[in-house]
């Protein structure tokens, strides 16, 4: 966010360059150009997906085939924005997971393909309060929660969707897990062909790849931390 109001931009050190719209360049095959010089600003979600998909069955004791959800994209906030957990809803649940940003239109985006539609990863928090699924096994009061899918701090679009991606959580400094992707059941690549199997993902979309021992309990008042290659996404709780 800036002065002026939203704008896109490519981080550079500790600043801001203004650049076009990465999406279009996306589709046409080419780097988005600079578009200004370096700006002031604070980060807010690196995108604003239409659709938010999670991957479910794809941890500890589980196996292919996966299934998936849909989360509010309403739920998605920016690294160092509190979130209120809910009090009334039993144990909070912080998952560190890699969140796979698609950049056009998934239509023909088969396993072997993925890599094409794939703008860039970031790093997302996937907080639940699993204990209602007791009641609400759709996941709609678990997953529903304000601010419940902190996600950025950007889009890394260097990286690749087949790297071994390590992830961390911690809370208040204390690490409470550590893992990367390669132990996750089913691939990136996979799960990604799961998902455009049964729906077309647009620019800006939304894949969460579900958490291979990556999540823990958490309390109101404690700031979570979530890792994703090198990617610090940071979220105080209230």
């Amino acid at each position: 966010m800036t002065a002026e109001g939203p704008r896109t931009v490519r981080v550079e050190g500790a600043g801001f360059v203004p650049i076009a719209d990465p999406y279009a360049a996306f589709a046409a095959g080419i780097v988005p150009a600079d578009e200004g010089d370096p700006i002031a600003g604070t980060l807010l979600a690196p995108c604003e997906p239409t659709v938010v998909v999670g991957i479910a069955q794809n941890g500890p004791g589980h196996a292919s085939p996966v299934q998936a959800w849909l989360k509010s994209p309403r739920t998605v906030t920016a690294s160092g924005v509190p979130v209120r957990l809910h009090r009334d809803a039993g144990v909070t649940v912080a998952e560190a997971e890699v969140a796979v940003v698609t950049g056009r239109d998934t239509t023909g985006l088969t396993v072997e393909t993925a890599h094409e539609f794939v703008r860039g990863i970031t790093a997302v928090n996937d907080l639940s309060s699993p204990e209602r699924a007791a009641f609400d096994p759709r996941n709609f009061e678990s997953k529903s929660g304000e601010g419940y899918t902190p996600l950025g701090p950007w889009i890394d679009t260097d990286l690749s969707i087949d790297d071994d991606l390590p992830m961390q959580l911690s809370a208040d400094g204390e690490v409470r897990a550590e893992t990367s992707s390669h132990r996750l059941p089913m691939s990136l690549r996979e799960c990604l062909a799961y998902v455009a199997g049964w729906t077309t993902l647009g620019a800006g979309d939304v894949v969460m790849m579900g958490a291979p021992f990556s999540q823990a309990p958490i309390r109101p008042g404690e700031t979570v931390q979530v890792v994703v290659a090198g990617m610090r996404l940071t979220t105080p709780t209230v």
